[in-house]
């Protein structure tokens, strides 16, 4: 049978993917956020996972605000990458596992969630900057993909509630599934940011780090959160932490954690780092 094996939440802004095509790993501004991650893949190496579920949001390369999913499945065999203006380099396709997604969109229409199921779909930096931080080494990545993408952008907004339910019905999901697989779930996005408008700049440490750790035992805390609690505490941006909600939903009611680590500022950016194992 198919299990989770475990999270990990990560931020998956653009400036990411700049730096780690200069090679920024020890640059000063840098470096703190970059040794964040040796202890991840190290995990990851242990556990080695078959398939990463990716949660994220898309920018506006594979939808745009006159049509906005709320929530997207793909069913692809293969994830392609395009130019989205941020100077980032279009990688490879991601291999997909349209068996499992086809299981999963079928299990959560069932689960009485509305899905938007995607046969082709491009992916923006949302879920390839957390990939190549978790797989840099694309020669010797063998884990398949399942791009889930939740709307941020366009309100109304998917509450935290029903991002923490989605992801509880996810983890029913890949139990169901027939084949041995084991599954990671990647919560990517956050944490505190804005990047217009009057508060432009607004990163909320004590939210941040308050998030880490109730994330952990407590997720039902932060799901009571509404969209707008999240937007007045962690800025317009900050609601992606919806997102983290969804992989800790998929996760079941305990976890143990292996490793967190927050730096700021990264890009105007809170930015968090979580690896947490199913129990």
């Amino acid at each position: 049978m198919a299990k989770i094996v475990g999270g990990v939440t990560t931020s998956h802004i653009p400036a990411i993917g700049n730096a780690i095509a200069k090679e920024l790993f020890e640059d000063p501004y840098w470096k703190p956020f970059f040794d964040g991650y040796p202890a991840v893949r190290e995990w990851l190496d242990q556990v080695k996972p078959d398939v990463a579920i990716v949660v994220y949001n898309d920018h506006g390369l594979n939808f745009f605000l006159d049509k906005m999913p709320t929530f997207s499945v793909g069913a692809a065999f293969e994830y392609t990458n395009k130019d989205e203006g941020w100077g980032l380099q279009p990688l490879p396709p991601y291999e997909g596992d349209p068996e499992l997604s086809w299981h999963l969109i079928e299990s959560l229409v069932a689960d009485e969630f509305d899905i938007c199921s995607c046969q082709e779909m491009a992916v923006d930096h949302g879920f390839t900057v957390p990939m190549s931080l978790l797989w840099p080494d694309r020669s010797k990545m063998t884990v398949k993909t399942i791009p889930v993408a939740v709307n941020t952008v366009q309100h109304p907004l998917p509450s935290p509630a029903r991002c923490f339910k989605l992801g509880q019905a996810i983890g029913r999901a890949v139990e169901s599934y027939g084949k041995d697989k084991k599954v990671v779930v990647l919560g990517t996005g956050g944490l505190s940011h804005q990047l217009d408008g009057e508060r432009a700049g607004f990163i909320n440490k004590e939210f941040d780090l308050m998030c880490l750790e109730k994330i952990v035992d407590e997720p039902e805390a932060l799901a009571r959160y509404s969209i707008h609690d999240l937007v007045r505490l962690a800025g317009a941006q900050g609601a992606e932490l919806i997102l983290w909600l969804i992989m800790r939903g998929a996760l079941g009611e305990k976890v143990s954690k292996v490793h967190s680590n927050y730096h700021i500022p990264i890009s105007n950016t809170g930015a968090g780092l979580l690896v947490l194992e199913s129990a």
